[in-house]
C-alpha cells in the first residue's frame, strides 16, 4: 500500500464474490485487474504492471491453468455478476442515482471483467459525484481495458484538476500514455510529476525503475514525407 500519501479508491475485494482461485485470465485474454492500472491499491506482495493483453482465442474457449480448476467463459462470470448484481440494482430503482450504488455495480462488473458494463455504471455514478477522484479514477481504468485510451486519458485529467497529487491517477495517467498510447515523454512527465507530489511513496523505487525504463526508449521518428 501506499505509505503516508492516502488513497479514497475503491476496496479492492472481489465485490461479485467469486472466489479468487476461479478469476483467471478468460479466452486467452492474459488480464488481471490492478497490474496494469490502480498499482498502488495493490498489497506489497502485488506484481509489477504489465499492460493488458488482448485476447486471441474464441470468446466461449475454456483452459486448464495451473491450479487445475477449469476456467469460467466470459458467459459465466457475466451471469455471475448479474446474479451478484440483482439486489444492487434493486436498490438502484429507488435511488437512481446514487453514485455508491453505481460505483458498487462498477465494481462488481470490473471484477469480473465485464469493463463496458463496468464503464457505464461508473460513468453514471461519476455524472452524480464528478469531484469524486478515486471513483473517476476507476471509470478510466474500465474505459481503458475497454479500449478507449483516449477516453481514459480525458477522464484522469478531469480527475487532477480537482487532486492535482492523487496517487493513482497520476500513475494511471502515465501507465496508459506508456502502454496505450505509446508516449513515453508523456509518462515519464506524469511519473515525475508522482514522485515530486509524494517524495516518500512507499513504491517510489518501482516508479524510478519504470521512468528509466521509459526514458531509454527510443524516440518515434517523424514519417518521412515523399
Amino acid at each position: 500500500m501506499v505509505g503516508n500519501p492516502t488513497t479514497e479508491s475503491l476496496p479492492t475485494q472481489n465485490p461479485a464474490g467469486i472466489p479468487s482461485s476461479r478469476v483467471y485470465p478468460l479466452a486467452g485474454v492474459a488480464l488481471v485487474l490492478g497490474l496494469a492500472l490502480g498499482y498502488f491499491l495493490l498489497g506489497p506482495k502485488a506484481a509489477p504492471p504489465a499492460p493488458p493483453v488482448r485476447a486471441t482465442a474464441p470468446a466461449g474457449a475454456m483452459g486448464m491453468p495451473p491450479g487445475g480448476h477449469p476456467m469460467p467463459t466470459m458467459e459465466q462470470m457475466k451471469a455471475m455478476a448479474d446474479v451478484k448484481a440483482a439486489p444492487l440494482l434493486e436498490a438502484l430503482k429507488t435511488k437512481p442515482k446514487d453514485p455508491q450504488l453505481l460505483a458498487q455495480l462498477g465494481a462488481l462488473y470490473s471484477s469480473t471483467h465485464q469493463f463496458k458494463e463496468a464503464a457505464t455504471y461508473y460513468k453514471k455514478a461519476v455524472d452524480a459525484d464528478p469531484k469524486n477522484v478515486s471513483v473517476r479514477t476507476q471509470y478510466a481504468s474500465t474505459l481503458y481495458y475497454s479500449g478507449d485510451a483516449d477516453g481514459a486519458l480525458k477522464e484522469l485529467q478531469q480527475a487532477l484538476k480537482y487532486k492535482p497529487d492523487d496517487v493513482n491517477a497520476l500513475f494511471n495517467l502515465g501507465m496508459i500514455k506508456y502502454k496505450g498510447k505509446d508516449d513515453a515523454a508523456g509518462a515519464v512527465a506524469a511519473w515525475q510529476q508522482l514522485l515530486k507530489a509524494h517524495p516518500d511513496l512507499d513504491r517510489r523505487a518501482d516508479v524510478e525503475q519504470m521512468i528509466a525504463e521509459a526514458q531509454q526508449k527510443p524516440a518515434e521518428k517523424p514519417a518521412v514525407k515523399n
